[in-house]
């Protein structure tokens, strides 16, 4: 399933994307019946196959008139980042094969690992916002991982029953800042530098995650496009290898890292993002997350 989270005339809810264009309301399809579900997308994220079970009985159990009374348009409804307010947002840094190259820097040995706040995350078609202190600003696809339950020293093999499902990320990052720092924290932490979305695809229909195609596009230019397979350290490896360092809790979001074709390594010069431009990510199997880049206003 894929799920979305949305606003539609001011009511926050979360639905089921069943068509491109189409969503399955479930809070107002829980209410309609009298069949209680998770209040919202975050709790149902806590009850992992539970939650999940829960919501496939009640969408095997509609009848055809049921569904097309729970079903509305995409267009009609603003859709919010899938999770709003995560304890932790652990990213990835040096995790791709091909970005490694294009920078000539050697492979890690042990994931680079470095914290976002929660207050960095925005939703589809929100903006980027750019301070006046930022000069040179960059994009970062990235696969994220949506972690279900709690777990500590989960193994690689055990690491499956652990993910929820996979969103896309863009690590948006303040280059100048990051590089002046020598560590990646304040470049990478200033409010709207994580975009996500839209939709979260539980693990039974991603696929393989670890052999995925992942794009960027800026203004319609093909920026990033690369794949999941060259990643140094897989998704299980991912989560077996920072369930060691700290506690992982429902709702935590891991972005795995970014592939080659970033902003600050283009040849023959950089090419950073300005306010006016359009930034697209996409991954297979989940979708594509645009986010409009403004100026700060003040």
């Amino acid at each position: 399933m894929k799920f979305i989270r949305f606003l539609q005339a001011g009511t926050e809810s979360y639905g089921v994307l069943i068509t491109p264009s189409e969503i399955l309301d479930l809070r107002g399809l829980s209410k309609a019946l009298k069949h209680p579900i998770p209040s919202n997308l975050d709790k149902l994220i806590s009850f992992g196959i539970e939650g999940l079970n829960t919501i496939d009985r009640l969408i095997h159990g509609l009848t055809k008139s049921e569904r097309r009374k729970a079903t509305i348009k995409l267009s009609s409804v603003k859709v919010l980042a899938p999770v709003a307010s995560p304890s932790k947002i652990i990213c990835l840094g040096s995790n791709y094969r091909d970005h490694a190259a294009e920078l000539n820097t050697p492979l890690p040995d042990e994931p680079v690992i470095f914290l976002k706040p929660h207050t960095t995350i925005i939703g589809p078609d929100e903006p980027i916002v750019k301070p006046a202190f930022v000069k040179e600003l960059d994009y970062e696809v990235e696969l994220a991982v949506i972690i279900s339950k709690k777990g500590k020293d989960i193994s690689p093999e055990d690491a499956k029953n652990y993910i929820f499902g996979y969103t896309c990320f863009n690590d948006v990052s303040a280059r100048d800042i990051q590089f002046k720092d020598k560590q990646w924290t304040r470049g990478k932490s200033l409010d709207t530098f994580a975009p996500i979305g839209p939709c979260i695809t539980t693990t039974d229909q991603i696929g393989d995650p670890n052999n995925l195609r992942i794009y960027t596009r800026v203004n319609g230019e093909l920026r990033q496009n690369s794949s999941t397979s060259n990643m140094i350290f897989n998704v299980y490896q991912i989560v077996q290898q920072l369930s060691r360092i700290m506690t992982l809790e429902p709702s935590d979001i891991i972005a795995t890292g970014t592939p080659a074709g970033v902003a600050f390594a283009m040849k023959p010069k950089p090419k950073f993002l300005s306010p006016g431009d359009v930034v697209e990510i996409e991954i297979e199997n989940i979708g594509k997350l645009r986010n409009p880049v403004v100026a700060a206003t003040t």
